[in-house]
């Protein structure tokens, strides 16, 4: 009687073990491919947060691995690929600051490509009005505090510049600017009402709660946002998958559903 109760029980254990190895197969199935190689490095513009976050899920669908993002001002990311920091590609806001690291051989020429465009927006604190496509607003006395990118290693603060000249407006404007390090800060800077307005890239604004509006594209030149395969990486195989993965069908859609233009957009 004791050997068949005991007998009983290893079936049933055993049962517990399949149907359990069973169910762990299937929550695997479930979440995407388990990873087998090490996670891509990427350094991204700040405007890209949220598109390249999504993509990156994207890629683990496709790839079975992570992507570590850093973002920030590509300025500041260029200056740390000089310094020897392991990055696999590079997604920068501008096409100069790929082309400069292209002369110094530090990315793959044939890698470089232009992924999306981006363009300005206006933005306002929660709750404000929406602004209007009219710089000149801002000489109002109730925009005391004005933030863009810094235009040192920002493209997007050189952008903001740009159309603050080209509207007459940077000498009468330059005591009230707040300089972010990147444009996504210059878009917090608004959002937690420690800036009355802001110049920062039309991708962050749309996917903010923030009133905003589009200034004329006319006052600045476009924003082509250019990628390339970071040089003497050791994963540079599967570094130009990701960069195609960016630039066809399904990257694209995926950044323009965030507010950027396409390259054949110009």
């Amino acid at each position: 009687m004791r050997k068949g109760l005991l007998a009983v029980g290893a079936v049933l254990v055993l049962g517990a073990l399949v149907l359990g190895l069973a169910a762990l197969s299937g929550s695997r199935r479930g979440a995407g491919p388990a990873p087998t190689s090490p996670p891509l490095t990427v350094a991204a513009a700040a405007d890209l947060h949220d598109a390249f976050g999504e993509i990156g899920e994207a890629w683990f669908r496709e790839d079975g691995s992570r992507v570590v993002f850093s973002f920030g001002a590509s300025g500041d990311l260029v200056r740390q690929i000089e310094q020897g920091a392991p990055f696999d590609v590079l997604a920068a806001a501008n096409s100069e600051f790929v082309e400069a690291l292209a002369r110094r051989n530090r990315v793959l020429p044939d890698t470089q490509a232009v992924y999306a465009l981006g363009r300005l927006a206006l933005v306002r604190p929660p709750g404000s009005p929406r602004p209007s496509t009219d710089l000149r607003q801002l000489c109002a006395s109730d925009f005391q505090r004005i933030a863009i990118a810094n235009p040192a290693h920002a493209p997007y603060g050189r952008a903001a510049r740009e159309a603050l000249i080209r509207a007459g407006l940077w000498d009468l404007l330059q005591s009230r600017l707040v300089l972010a390090p990147n444009v996504r800060q210059a878009l917090q800077y608004v959002e937690s009402g420690n800036a009355d307005a802001g110049l920062v890239a039309r991708a962050s604004a749309v996917r903010s709660e923030l009133p905003w509006s589009e200034p004329p594209a006319t006052l600045y030149g476009p924003l082509r946002q250019t990628l390339a395969v970071v040089a003497g990486g050791p994963q540079e195989a599967r570094a130009r998958r990701f960069a195609r993965l960016v630039t066809g069908p399904q990257g694209q859609a995926i950044l323009q559903k965030h507010g950027f233009d396409l390259p054949g957009d110009e």
